[in-house]
């Protein structure tokens, strides 16, 4: 971590506030009202607009928008500006179909994705690629998540604890206070963890840019003389990839499945406005300042040659030479530190609670125990937490990649799903043996041109390329077949 090494105090500070998220966690669970799945990974519907936005942004916001997107944006430059636009494509993709799908949760009583996929299809083949899709992506997420908790551990101790015994402790925490408490205890923790995480990128916009380079107008100046590639307008191929980043995350991470539960969990259709009115400005106060951040490391720290794997370093490099400045910048640096792995632990414990409640709605309920009760899935719920842990947990010790690949190879399976929302619930007309063909078709391409070293063409990513083939096949096959019946 570049040198950020924390004395006793700052580390017993950071201790605190984690053992505190299991505070949070048993004060949720007295906060219960029943045994149900609803209760558990639904918080009971009674999401207000304030713990519905903080939620929605702490998850939204993780490990890569702090480490990844900084580090990226230290390699291409202002290239990087892409990150700002595809955030803002989020909130877009949410508009296009989370409205409609709230009212229908709240009619129907859907507690997971794959709930809305059984009613609107009535395929279980269709509900089960689907689910089995979005357990990969959330898993590979939470995978991006557990690495970066163990990089920042490793430096802050100055390697007195080794990332995997970092991965292994948060992962503990994380599991504990939601096991306790579900939804509910993380959306509590996710309020505190985006309060923080909000301190944190407020302090890094101001402390970055004046400290280490004499303000972005500085920076920009710099940048240009030393290398003029990372200030210049993209080329074709270029502009093509921040279409595709665009579309990839504008569809990607609006159906998120821990966002889609979220959605489900307010308090009402004008609450979930309000909230995703207010995250509409958040790419400002986030991806905005990792850009920032970036660019103006390449002019403070111009000589680090990091290789892509260690560029996700670069924010803790400068945080390094901000604590060596002053006890006042020292301890910036220790909030800073704890809006990093607020960002990582709420996205982590988001993505956690969704895979938990789709394997036990979605696989272990029809497959397994059909007769199963609310109280027992509940149960399973929660073992399935634990044991879904330990699988990540030796994954994220063992695997090498970086952070910004693990989000794209997530997308790129996940999107596939994207049909099945933005035209399923407006085109009656879109059947599930379309759909099922769109889906697998797509899927097709996309894995066929990444494991055949072909990850983009001409600035695409394989994963949007597949879904235009996905979504061009439901339109051909929903224009020729009649409309279902309800």
């Amino acid at each position: 971590m570049g040198g950020m090494v924390f004395g006793p105090g700052a580390l017993i500070a950071v201790g605190l506030y984690l053992v505190s998220m299991i505070g949070v966690g048993w004060i949720a669970r007295t906060r219960r009202r029943s045994n149900s799945m609803a209760d558990f990974y639904l918080a009971g519907r009674s999401m207000g607009l304030l713990v519905l936005f903080l939620t929605l942004y702490a998850t939204q916001y993780s490990g890569n928008t702090l480490f990844g997107y900084t580090g990226t944006a230290y390699r291409i430059g202002f290239g990087w500006t892409a990150s700002v636009l595809f955030m803002f494509s989020v909130i877009v993709g949410y508009m296009l179909f989370a409205p409609r799908l709230v009212t229908l949760a709240r009619k129907e009583g859907f507690i997971t994705p794959g709930d809305y996929i059984t009613h609107r299809f009535r395929s279980s083949v269709l509900t089960l690629l689907s689910t089995i899709l979005m357990i990969y992506a959330l898993g590979n997420y939470a995978l991006a998540q557990l690495k970066a908790m163990g990089a920042a551990v490793e430096g802050i101790t100055d390697g007195a604890v080794p990332g995997s015994y970092g991965i292994i402790g948060l992962a503990v925490i994380m599991v504990i206070y939601e096991t306790l408490g579900g939804m509910r205890s993380v959306a509590w923790t996710d309020m505190m963890q985006g309060g923080v995480l909000l301190l944190g990128f407020g302090i890094l916009v101001f402390l970055i840019p004046q400290k280490l380079g004499g303000g972005l107008g500085h920076v920009v100046a710099q940048l240009s003389e030393m290398d003029p590639s990372k200030v210049q307008a993209p080329s074709l191929e270029g502009a093509n990839k921040w279409i595709s980043y665009v579309l990839l995350l504008g569809c990607g991470a609006a159906i998120y499945p821990q966002a889609i539960q979220r959605l489900y969990a307010s308090r009402s259709v004008a609450v979930l406005k309000r909230s995703l009115a207010l995250m509409a400005f958040m790419p400002l106060t986030t991806t905005l300042v990792a850009l920032v951040c970036g660019v103006t490391a390449v002019v403070v720290l111009p000589d680090l040659n990091l290789t892509k794997t260690e560029s996700d370093q670069v924010l803790a490099r400068l945080c390094a030479l901000v604590m060596g400045e002053s006890a006042l910048g020292y301890w910036l640096v220790v909030a800073i530190f704890a809006a990093v792995l607020a960002a990582l632990m709420s996205t982590a414990d988001s993505a956690l609670l969704s895979i938990s409640s789709m394997f036990t709605k979605d696989i272990y309920l029809p497959y397994f125990r059909p007769q199963a009760t609310e109280a027992e899935l509940t149960k399973v719920g929660k073992i399935c937490s634990w044991v879904i842990v330990a699988v990540l947990v030796a994954v994220a010790i063992g695997t090498d990649a970086t952070l910004v690949r693990l989000l794209e190879l997530k997308f790129e399976v996940l999107i596939q799903v994207v049909p099945c929302f933005f035209l399923g619930l407006y085109w009656k007309r879109l059947s599930a043996r379309t759909a099922l063909t769109g889906m697998v078709c797509g899927l097709a391409v996309a894995l066929g041109l990444t494991f055949g070293g072909k990850p983009m063409i001409w600035g695409f990513h394989a994963g949007v390329i597949g879904l235009v083939v996905n979504a061009a096949v439901c339109a051909i096959g929903a224009c020729c077949k009649p409309a279902i019946s309800d």
